[in-house]
């Protein structure tokens, strides 16, 4: 069975989100526009599917008629342990730019280190790794 992959209704802004998440995480954007797929209800240049694949990996589009756009409650996107500290480190301050750290990326008593960002496109992120090392 494949790992589940995050697919995310956009309120219109699906084109700078995933080239965001690109910019952050690395890998490779791909963009297929409603004009492209042949369909008429929505602007040519909305996005239609789209996605990232890199070290992390996420698809997403465009709300459609009758979608309806992400909201995230009582849901977290977990990075815990995906990379090294330094890199972990890098991509929560970068979600955080233009969104809202909820929770500082700190030493927890347990030993590890963990912190919650929702970024500026809605998406809250659970970011973290066992101990408190920074590289």
């Amino acid at each position: 069975m494949a790992n589940p992959e995050l697919y995310v209704l956009f309120p219109g802004c699906a084109r700078e989100a995933l080239a965001r998440y690109a910019e952050i995480f690395g890998g490779e954007v791909w963009l297929n526009t409603y004009g492209e797929f042949g369909r008429a209800d929505g602007p040519p240049d909305a996005i239609a599917h789209g996605g990232v694949s890199g070290p992390v990996s996420l698809s997403g589009s465009d709300a459609g008629p009758g979608e309806e756009p992400v909201r995230m409650a009582g849901l977290m996107i977990s990075l815990l342990g995906t990379d090294e500290p330094g890199t972990l480190h890098r991509w929560f301050e970068a979600l955080a730019e233009g969104g809202e750290v909820l929770d500082p990326l700190q030493p927890r008593p347990w030993g590890d280190t963990d912190g919650q960002v929702r970024d500026r496109f809605g998406l809250r992120w659970l970011i973290g790794y066992q101990g408190s090392a920074q590289d």
